[in-house]
Parts: structure tokens; C-alpha cells; sequence
């Protein structure tokens, strides 16, 4: 079974290769302002040697765009995680003297992206939701709900929290950045996703399930897209977990987050065959058979990016 789980795998990441460089021009990804990737909730920027976005970094750099992955906050509220995240925007914008970037945010990180785009908007040419919880999700209601505050079992839960984005800190190099276990679940909740919103609107569909500004006020271009599959590949381990977390909704959903909750700007598309861990291609690059692959998403919209001018 090891042997045939190998031979799929390596079948599959040989496609991903010829994927890659058929029909690729050089320069297709060079966009004119650096993008900057960010990570969602228990997200790092490499976790012993493993990249959070598994493999889009080389795959966007190698045919001309310019790539920075953000390391911040593993749990934390927005506001906090998006103050890390602009501090490390100017950083980029020192060393490479472009005067803008185009944010790409997974998870967490795209409402993440967007504080930065709504304080600092001068800074930020666009903002990519990628199954963004802009709406919340309903997974972080169930477990506030579950969990009563200020109970035993919320001080447990505050601890294995804290365990875990600790050995995250560890393996990743993080353990300098603060992090607050309750902040995040609160922030990611329906009703912490709408405060958020009301301070910070931009690309934020005024409807339950439509697209929003493409070009907001503020000037930033505003993207998404998301999967809303649960199980998709039955070679990888984790599509369980996707699976279960996702019987936790009463619509399409990527297991964490529902296609309408994940709208902003221009909608791309909403229902690629993936699920929440396949969005940043997943564990090892494992997704659905007959999907697009998640690395050539992010080389499309980087040529995109680029024919808009950005």
C-alpha cells in the first residue's frame, strides 16, 4: 500500500511539473508590485522546511513575480495580526523600493489583508481572498458556543492553544510573535466577522451571497475565490477532518468556510473542487484528480494582477 501511495503521489506531482511549464511564458507571474502571501489561523510561513503555501511560492517566483511570505501571529485577533502584517509590508516595500503590494490571503489571512488595505490603503495595490472568512464561519460559532467563557473548559482549551502555537513558534521560528488563542476564535465568529466589517468594509458584498466593490473607495482591487468540496482526494489524511468540519453546515463549504462567507470584490470562482487545506495546495500538493491544481490558481491570478496592472 506504501509502495502504490507512493507511485500516485509522484505520478501526480510529475503532472503538477508539466502543469506548470506547458504553454507558461517567461515573465507570466511578473507582476508589477511584489506579492505578499498570508497565512491563515494556526498558519506559519514554513514550518520545519514545509511551506504553508506548499510550493506557490517557487511556482510564482520562478516565471518573473516577486514573493514574500508573511510571519505573523498564529492566533490572534485581526487587528493584531494585521498590525505584524504591516510592519512586514513596509519591510517589503524597503527592500524592493516598490511603492505598493498585491496581498493574497488564505483563511485568517484574508481578513487580515484587508486591515491593512482599509488603515494603509497607499501601500496596498490588491487584496486576494482565498476561502477568506470574511463572514465568519460557522466552525468558530460552534465552538464559542460549546465552550462557555470564562468555564474550565475554556481555560483548557486556552492551554492546549497555547501548546500548540507554541511548538508552531518552535518549528517555525516564530516564537517571538504574541498569541491569543481567544482572540482568533472571536474574531473568526459570525458576530466578530460582522464588527469587523462595519470599521472595515471595503470589497465586503453588501448582500448574503453576492460580490462586492472590484475597485473599492479606498483604491484597492479586491479578489476571492474559494473551493467548496470537503473530501477530495481519499490519498490524503486530512480530507477526514475537512469532511467532518463540514457536516457543521447547511451550504457548499470548503469545510471551514461557507462559499458565501468567503465573497469579496470580484468573485473568480466559488466552486473549485477543493477544500480549505487544498486552497494552499494542501498536504504535499494531494488534491482532486480532476481539478485544476491549486499552484496554477495562483499563477492565473498573478497574470491577471498583471494585465490589470497591478
Amino acid at each position: 500500500m506504501k509502495v502504490l501511495y507512493t507511485l500516485i503521489l509522484c505520478s501526480v506531482m510529475a503532472w503538477d511539473v508539466k502543469a506548470e511549464s506547458f504553454g507558461e511564458r517567461k515573465g507570466y507571474t511578473e507582476t508589477k508590485y511584489p506579492i505578499v502571501l498570508v497565512h491563515g489561523l494556526l498558519g506559519f510561513d514554513s514550518l520545519a522546511g514545509f511551506d504553508y503555501f506548499y510550493g506557490i511560492p517557487q511556482t510564482l517566483s520562478k516565471s518573473g513575480a516577486k514573493v514574500y511570505v508573511a510571519q505573523i501571529s498564529a492566533t490572534n485577533s485581526t487587528e493584531v495580526r494585521g498590525e505584524q502584517l504591516l510592519a512586514q509590508v513596509e519591510n517589503v516595500l524597503a527592500v524592493t523600493g516598490a511603492n505598493k503590494v498585491n496581498l493574497i490571503g488564505h483563511s485568517h489571512g484574508a481578513p487580515t489583508s484587508r486591515y491593512v488595505a482599509s488603515v494603509a490603503p497607499q501601500i496596498v495595490a490588491s487584496v486576494t481572498s482565498v476561502g477568506g472568512v470574511n463572514k465568519g464561519s460557522k466552525v468558530a460559532d460552534l465552538v464559542r458556543n460549546t465552550i462557555p467563557e470564562d468555564s474550565v473548559s475554556e481555560k483548557i482549551a486556552v492551554e492546549l492553544s497555547k501548546a500548540l502555537t507554541t511548538l508552531i513558534g518552535i518549528l517555525s521560528g516564530g516564537l517571538d510573535l504574541p498569541q491569543d488563542g481567544l482572540g482568533a476564535l472571536k474574531a473568526l465568529t459570525t458576530k466578530g466577522a460582522l464588527t469587523f466589517n462595519e470599521l472595515y468594509p471595503e470589497g465586503v458584498p453588501l448582500s448574503s451571497c453576492g460580490d462586492g466593490e472590484w475597485q473599492a473607495d479606498n483604491g484597492v482591487y479586491y479578489y476571492s475565490w474559494t473551493g467548496t468540496a470537503t473530501y477530495t482526494n481519499v490519498l490524503d489524511p486530512t480530507d477526514a477532518a475537512m469532511f467532518l468540519l463540514g457536516l457543521t453546515f447547511d451550504e457548499p463549504t470548503d469545510g471551514l468556510v461557507a462559499k458565501c462567507s468567503s465573497h469579496l470584490g470580484r468573485i473568480i470562482r466559488d466552486d473549485y473542487k477543493m477544500n480549505h487545506l487544498d486552497e494552499i495546495n494542501g498536504l504535499l500538493g494531494i488534491h482532486h484528480l480532476f481539478e485544476t491544481d491549486p499552484k496554477t490558481l495562483y499563477r492565473q491570478h498573478a497574470n491577471r494582477l498583471q494585465q490589470q496592472g497591478l
